[in-house]
């Protein structure tokens, strides 16, 4: 198994105990970071299109992703629990599966945060464009609010707001956690005022027929809505600047997903029952697929004023419009333009820390893991980290950024679900504060509902997702490889020495501590 390069779960700790971030985060913010990272694009873009696929039925779809997504978040909040430090599935595979692995789940995560950062920041781009056009009457030029793909040169407005994002990011985590905090107070209290009026206007003739295209088409637009729920994985890459992480990741992980798995079919239900949320059909009958030009021109026949859901691109606020809350449905496109940015806020930030969690194994350059000595955040792989989501949302599309996302993340879901099954074997004594319950029916459940979604995501986004797989080991055996410090034969477990200072929290049972005593 040497050649393999596991890195032991004892000197994971240890590295992160040498080179550790400032523990400064709760339960309530960690939950916060994971409500801001997963109310976002998903919900009130993505609805749309779940519903040219399944119709009324995507309230199935949402329950499918929730299921797989709940049950990698019991796999996540053990594994976090029992190794607090950054890196999340990268760590985790790290310790069980080896290096290779490792680097392959850390290469994937780009998909999953990065890539999904500058998704939404396109889609915020769309919103205050469109704010900024009908309530203050001021309407940007299109060749500055648009890609090469649309016409113009460059999206300014998401460019903006992903170095707006990494400036934040880079003054504080404490900070960027506070202003998380009052975005996600936004967004939940537009949804709620979507809940409020929409779910009492619901009729039960808008459920019917409840599978047009059959269950398919539900397990189609569970792989499409799973974007929406992306992002509670994110607090476990918070682990390493989390006071009492033992017991407050497991609380963020569960506790943002369950808060937003109901706002979800609250919302769905909403949509479906008030305005209806039946698919589009081509001229002959045929089934067409959401973004694509034939649905487009499809939608473009229909009256303005009977516009269906699938063709809108503010699903929420053209509902609320339709049933008679004109005022409200711009409030709530008003809101989502303040929110989304809580969104990049939240993928950029679990971006960094696994490029610096990747950079302190010696396989990203050194430079990256550098902590600012006056803000302790990791200001240089912040900044590049920004400076690439910039690039992507100046020129490329919100649909092609956000469908290759999902194949990053399914990864890292996966292993995820191994991983725990495997430290189960190979460490079954070492402490774990959290279990996951049922252990072995859980795991091999969230791994094969990965597999499942991963099988019905487009054939593009898979190819994209191999491709990227590629290049990464391509990078691997041209740089990582050579200068790992695993390969190189560096432990930090012994090298731990007493001028170390205390990092809040105490190794866990079986580690050396400095003055050589077995904790």
């Amino acid at each position: 198994m040497a050649n393999w390069r596991i890195k032991s779960l004892d000197s994971i700790l240890a590295t992160a105990e040498k080179k550790s971030l400032t523990r400064s985060l709760g339960a309530f913010q960690l939950t916060m970071l994971g409500i801001g990272g997963i109310i976002g694009t998903g919900i009130f873009v993505l609805t749309a299109e779940a519903a040219q696929l399944a119709g009324p039925g995507m309230l199935i779809s949402f329950v499918l992703s929730a299921l797989v997504c709940g049950l990698a978040a019991l796999c996540y909040a053990e594994l976090a629990a029992m190794v607090p430090v950054s890196g999340s599935a990268y760590t985790y595979s790290y310790a069980t599966f080896g290096e290779i692995l490792a680097w392959i789940v850390g290469w994937a995560l780009v998909l999953e945060y990065a890539v999904a950062a500058s998704a939404v920041a396109v889609g915020w781009s769309g919103y205050i464009v469109g704010v900024l056009d009908n309530l203050v009457g001021i309407k940007l030029p299109a060749e500055f609010v648009n890609g090469p793909y649309a016409g113009g040169l460059i999206n300014l407005p998401a460019v903006v707001i992903a170095l707006a994002v990494t400036w934040l990011l880079v003054i504080g985590t404490k900070e960027s956690a506070q202003v998380n905090a009052i975005l996600v107070a936004v967004k939940i209290t537009a949804l709620a005022a979507f809940i409020a009026l929409a779910v009492p206007a619901a009729t039960a003739e808008n459920f019917q027929p409840f599978l047009p295209l059959g269950a398919t088409g539900a397990i189609s637009a569970a792989s499409i809505i799973f974007f929406a729920f992306v992002g509670f994985d994110a607090v476990s890459t918070a682990a390493e600047e989390t006071k009492n992480p033992q017991r407050n990741i497991p609380i963020g992980l569960v506790g943002s997903l369950a808060i937003c798995t109901c706002f979800y079919m609250l919302v769905g239900s909403g949509v479906i029952g008030s305005f209806g949320a039946q698919p589009v059909f081509g001229p002959g009958g045929e089934a067409l697929q959401p973004g694509s030009p034939e649905l487009t021109a499809q939608c473009n026949t229909i009256a303005a004023n009977v516009l269906p859901v699938v063709c809108s691109k503010e699903a929420l606020a053209h509902v609320l419009r339709s049933i008679g809350y004109p005022a409200i449905g711009n409030v709530l496109g008003l809101a989502a333009g303040f929110a989304l940015p809580s969104v990049v806020l939240m993928m950029m930030f679990a971006q960094t820390r696994i490029f610096f969690v990747m950079s302190r194994d010696g396989l990203l350059p050194a430079a990256l893991s550098k902590v600012h000595p006056k803000y302790k955040t990791p200001h240089i792989v912040t900044i590049v980290t920004g400076v690439g989501v910039a690039f992507a949302a100046a020129f490329f599309p919100v649909g092609q950024l956000a469908a290759v996302s999902n194949g990053g993340t399914l990864c890292a879901f996966f292993f995820v679900s191994l991983a725990i099954m495997t430290l189960r074997r190979t460490n079954p004594d070492r402490r774990r504060v959290f279990r996951t319950p049922a252990v072995w029916v859980v795991a091999p459940a969230a791994a094969a509902g990965c597999l499942l979604l991963f099988a019905f995501l487009s054939l593009t986004a898979q190819l994209v997702f191999f491709g990227w797989a590629g290049l990464g080991l391509v990078f691997y055996f041209i740089y990582g490889r050579s200068r790992s410090h695993v390969g190189r034969g560096l432990d930090e477990v012994n090298e731990l020495n007493a001028d170390i200072p205390p990092q809040g929290v105490p190794p866990l049972p079986g580690i050396p501590t400095p003055g050589g005593k077995q904790a």
